[in-house]
């Protein structure tokens, strides 16, 4: 494609993100229907529970891996492939984690989370392949509908986790591994809209438009981040705010459901508990992107950070079991992940060279799942010893960091 109108544009636009949209809503329902169930299931079979976090934790890692190789494979190949491509490394993870409580082991289940983290991935990538064509004055609304549309599959998932048990029981495999099965098929169908549906690739389109010559940038990946985040310091803080972000999130809602069940909450609770999590992380994220249309991606940024230390207080002072305190607490956790991720990921892609683009958001989406996979590493040690209340502390310093980052990129005044 050497010569597009503005009309093809707007038709490959529009095409990209109603494809985005139906895959993000499918494929969210295999990222999010074992949470609720994975740090118990992580448990059951390691019999400790400063384990639990473990699967989490490697999924994240998985994660982190699977956002630099497949940003790799954008570059070369396209968003297309390369989404496609995390999807079904995300189902092969899925069937792991099955095969895992089926011969009750901890190697399988975290080989399993490792793959299962690449859908993760994925649908980060996803959200920056909304961008690619999009002007910049609408840039965090196309951004913000692609991550809104998670919400679907997002807030059904973990509320699958009783259908997931009882459709283990009839096939005579363990119940926590249930909605991993429904997960895994999930998967299966997100990578096949994509593959059909993803056609022209919105980032090849883009790159025909401005091609750049190879001498113009570095060869490695990793030098065409440095050198983006020395040029552009907004990059830079963008990316810290948005990895604290993840942190703080992933750190304190992967330890609510043991933290809900010493109380006695049952199942079904700790689902629902997940659910609304999942609501304040995507349902109001159109919102969230013209807020950073209109008043600015710092702002938002900032707000994000308050918002998270605003929950990691309610959700520190949140007694065992069930109370409106975990409810809201994990609501507006959510909510202010929202609010860094959209802001931050559109500084990112306001403000990234297309030469550059993929390398910078793999390379950014890589430090905010090993961020995350740290502060999950700790997150089992810290309930153990010194309670749920501790660890609400440590994440509200990761949110305190998302607050001046957003004063950070304030300084750049494009941000």
């Amino acid at each position: 494609m050497t010569t597009t109108t503005l009309v093809d544009i707007e038709a490959v636009q529009t095409r990209t993100i109603r494809t985005l949209v139906v895959s993000q809503a499918v494929g969210a329902v295999g990222v999010t229907i074992g949470v609720a169930t994975a740090s118990l299931l992580a448990r059951d079979i390691s019999g400790s529970e400063s384990m639990a976090g473990l699967a989490q934790t490697f999924q994240v890692l998985g994660t982190a891996a699977a956002a630099f190789l497949l940003a790799r494979l954008m570059r070369a190949r396209g968003r297309r492939i390369g989404l496609v491509t995390g999807y079904l490394l995300g189902a092969a993870g899925a069937v792991l984690a099955v095969v895992a409580g089926v011969v009750d082991s901890m190697l399988v289940l975290l080989v399993g989370a490792v793959l299962l983290g690449a859908t993760t991935a994925a649908n980060s990538g996803s959200r920056y392949a909304a961008t690619d064509l999009a002007p910049e004055e609408t840039r965090a609304r196309a951004l913000s509908v692609v991550v809104w549309a998670t919400t679907i599959g997002a807030v059904a998932g973990p509320n699958l986790t009783g259908v997931g048990a009882s459709f283990a029981r009839s096939v005579g495999i363990p119940e926590l591994t249930g909605g991993f099965a429904i997960g895994a098929v999930a998967l299966v169908v997100a990578a096949g809209v994509l593959a059909v549906r993803l056609k022209p690739d919105p980032l090849l389109v883009a790159q025909s438009m401005a091609p750049v010559a190879a001498g113009d940038v570095p060869t490695r990946s990793w030098s065409r981040f440095t050198a983006t985040v020395r040029d552009v310091p907004a990059v830079g803080a963008a990316v810290v705010g948005m990895a604290c972000a993840h942190a703080a999130m992933v750190t304190v809602m992967i330890m609510t459901p043991l933290h809900m069940e010493h109380g006695g909450a049952h199942l079904h609770v700790i689902g629902f508990v997940i659910s609304l999590h999942v609501l304040g992380m995507f349902a109001f994220s159109p919102l969230v992107g013209l807020a950073a249309d209109r008043w600015g991606r710092s702002s938002v940024l900032a707000a994000g950070g308050l918002t998270l230390l605003a929950s990691l207080a309610l959700c520190g002072s949140a007694p065992e079991g069930s109370s409106w305190q975990i409810f809201a607490g994990l609501f507006l956790l959510g909510l202010g992940w929202s609010f860094a991720t959209v802001a931050a990921s559109t500084i990112i892609a306001d403000r990234t060279p297309l030469s550059a683009r993929t390398d910078v958001q793999g390379t950014s989406d890589m430090a905010m799942s090993l961020t995350a996979a740290g502060g999950g590493a700790l997150a089992g040690v810290i309930v153990q010893e010194l309670g749920y209340p501790m660890l609400a502390a440590f994440a509200a310093l990761l949110g305190a960091v998302v607050v001046a980052a957003g004063l950070a990129t304030r300084r750049d005044g494009r941000a």
